[in-house]
């Protein structure tokens, strides 16, 4: 059995016992719920940059990132360094995220903010409304086309915008449809975390103009973000570059300086 295999059968037992605690109306009442979300995608349309910077403690492919700073303090530093938007992990036991990392981050930054996370509920996408989330994401490789279709449709009447991930043209092929935002494709392979930029590239003509095309994991370099820019990326989710060092807005400001040379 894979990783992404394990993260998906410990996620749903998760669910059902968070569904068995806390009942949908509750999280229906919260403050937040009611809130105007932020357009993810057209802070991206409007940037030359088009830098998602992630909030991650830690993966199964890399152990521990950094377990040093608070996420207040690192969504702060992305948004005075000029990222288009921040991705919060809120999976805890492969992440070391939770719920509370997005709720503080979003009492603390006026930025879009998507949930990372592996959504195989409606209840998921509920919580992420209630927490302060704008976005959320759905990844192709767990969910069937209906399944996406419903949780995508859901997050749409809450105002949530919708980040697919595929990882290859047949999940793309599959899964798009028009109640999609963006799509990311991730060049890290889930079952082997083996990291090819070339899966953007190959991707890229086969994603219809209309959506925003984001590239995920494995991007290091300003002259990688350039690269794919040529391909029509206007979004970049990069996480482990900012956040290994104890300065990830720093690191951040730094690296869309240069990018903007």
């Amino acid at each position: 059995m894979n990783i992404l295999n394990k993260i998906i059968i410990d996620k749903k037992r998760e669910v059902i016992l968070k569904e068995s605690i806390i009942p949908i109306r509750q999280l229906e009442q919260s403050v937040l719920f009611e809130k105007a979300t932020f357009s993810l995608s057209e802070k991206l349309k409007n940037s030359t940059t088009g830098i998602i910077a992630e909030h991650k403690r830690r993966s199964p492919s890399l152990g521990e990132i950094n377990y040093n700073l608070s996420v207040d303090e690192v969504a702060k530093g992305y948004e005075k360094a000029g990222a288009c938007g921040i991705s919060v992990l809120t999976d805890g036991k492969y992440f070391g995220g939770s719920l509370d990392d997005l709720l503080l981050a979003r009492a603390t930054v006026s930025l879009p903010l998507l949930r990372k996370e592996f959504i195989i509920s409606e209840y998921q996408i509920l919580e992420a409304k209630a927490f302060g989330a704008d976005a959320i994401l759905l990844i192709a490789a767990v969910l069937t086309r209906d399944e996406i279709k419903t949780f995508s449709e859901l997050a749409q009447s809450l105002q949530l915008e919708v980040l697919l991930e595929v990882h290859d043209e047949e999940e793309l092929n599959q899964s798009i449809m028009p109640s999609l935002n963006l799509i990311g494709v991730n060049n890290r392979n889930l079952k082997t975390f083996e990291v090819n930029l070339d899966v953007s590239k190959n991707l890229a003509s086969k994603i219809p103009s209309y959506f925003v095309k984001i590239s995920e994991s494995g991007i290091q370099s300003i002259t990688s973000i350039k690269e794919l820019q040529k391909y029509g990326y206007q979004g970049f989710l990069i996480g482990e570059t900012f956040m290994k060092p104890n300065e990830p807005g720093e690191n951040l400001k730094q690296f869309i300086n240069q990018l903007t040379l």
